[in-house]
């Protein structure tokens, strides 16, 4: 039976960056994949574009990923995101950052990225075997031993568990390495889908499907939990709403909605303008044309469909001037402006999640090595791990990051 140096169990950007890594410092590696094919779900990054990382310096980077982000520091000052993008171009794949902070392969194709991958691997000598599932860490207690999958044993010094969380499942993100990762003593935090759409109660929005509302804020209107806030553009939905604002607002709410039937949230829609800086909107707008009616002036802010479910929220005439429309209703327009209220009641689950909340628990892992604390050769790298960043660049760059940091095998 051969043994070999190390094996990753996953193919995503986390596990072939780990395997590559490793490959380059001379140890022999094996890549095992349960899907016919490597890279699944990184193909379907960022709608196949493939947004690998973005500009941030390395301090901002981890405080939008809260309190959990100083853990990145070490992987981060191993591979940032300069460093990144130049290791793409030694293995033949350039990179560019159109709006100067999100960066991409210039083909704005995953498939680039995990064919240059591939290519990679085969030139280091890495042994890339699809189609098996590993269903149990083999070890002596001490120390990793190897792997079985449903048809064989292998052997290794040193075992990196990539296998990703539990979004996309029909890409074969199932939460594999859980079950491994808790079967030699770690602790795994409860799971929630994030980074996908969510469902809404109020039935108006489906009337404004046609229009994406850009650089909305939300917050949740909750007591304990105002603090939780996004920004970014909204679309509304048949029965709910999606876009970056809520990708990224998904990861707070996912966790509520498992304490709470509904969730309260608060959506400003004019591009962050309080109630004064509303009127003096609108104030400009009737000099340059006195005789606008209501729907024309909210026009000037928001799409026509958006604007005639707010003035039917407000109980006001779009075809009256606003100054004909009764003050308590003008009142409530304007703070509609302000603030929409939404109650978001349900999601679809991990089906539609592009990322796991949750994972294997951040204590038990040395974040200089991403060794197990538990289990001397043991590495995580990824998603698998209890650390969720939101969307422009943040997830990927983490795989690719501590895939690099786990590939190097300091013990």
């Amino acid at each position: 039976m051969v043994k070999y140096q190390l094996i990753v169990i996953g193919s995503g950007a986390a596990g072939m960056m780990a395997a590559i890594t490793a490959a380059r410092s001379g140890k022999s590696v094996l890549l095992l994949e349960k899907l016919s094919r490597v890279g699944a779900k990184l193909k379907a990054t960022g709608g196949g574009r493939c947004n690998l990382t973005n500009t941030l310096d390395n301090e901002e980077f981890m405080r939008r990923f809260g309190r959990d982000g100083r853990f990145m520091h070490p992987a981060l000052e191993s591979l940032d995101y300069k460093a990144l993008i130049a290791f793409f171009s030694e293995i033949g794949v350039e990179s560019h950052a159109p709006d100067g902070y999100r960066v991409f392969p210039v083909t704005h194709s995953s498939t680039t990225i995990i064919h240059a991958m591939i290519d990679e691997m085969t030139k280091l000598g890495v042994t890339v075997l699809c189609s098996q599932k590993v269903l149990e860490l083999e070890h002596d207690s001490v120390k990793v031993t190897g792997v079985s999958t449903q048809t064989d044993s292998y052997k290794a010094d040193a075992v990196i568990i990539a296998t990703g969380g539990m979004g996309y499942p029909m890409l074969g993100a199932e939460g594999d390495g859980y079950p491994m990762a808790e079967s030699v003593g770690h602790k795994v935090t409860e799971l929630y889908p994030a980074m996908m759409p969510l469902k809404v109660k109020e039935k108006w929005v489906e009337n404004c499907r046609a229009d994406t509302i850009a650089k909305v804020s939300m917050y949740v209107n909750m007591k304990k939990y105002k603090k939780l806030q996004a920004k970014g553009d909204l679309i509304f939905t048949k029965g709910g709403i999606r876009g970056p604002v809520v990708l990224d607002f998904s990861r707070e709410i996912t966790p509520l909605l498992a304490k709470f039937d509904e969730v309260p949230v608060l959506a400003n829609l004019t591009k962050g303008r309080n109630e004064e800086q509303i009127r003096q909107h609108f104030k400009k707008a009737l000099k340059k044309n006195p005789h606008q009616n209501t729907l024309d002036l909210l026009l000037t802010l928001l799409p026509e469909s958006v604007s005639r479910e707010l003035c039917k929220l407000a109980d006001v005439d779009p075809t009256h001037t606003l100054a004909k429309q009764k003050g308590a209703n003008r009142d409530k327009l304007l703070r509609l402006l302000v603030w929409t209220p939404l109650t978001v009641n349900g999601h679809d689950g991990f089906k539609m999640a592009m990322i796991t909340r949750g994972g294997i628990d951040l204590k038990e892992i040395d974040p200089y090595t991403m060794q197990s604390k538990k289990l001397e050769g043991l590495y995580f790298c990824g998603e698998v791990m209890n650390i969720d960043g939101p969307c422009g660049g943040y997830n990927l760059q983490w795989s690719f990051a501590s895939g690099y940091l786990a590939g190097k095998l300091n013990a």
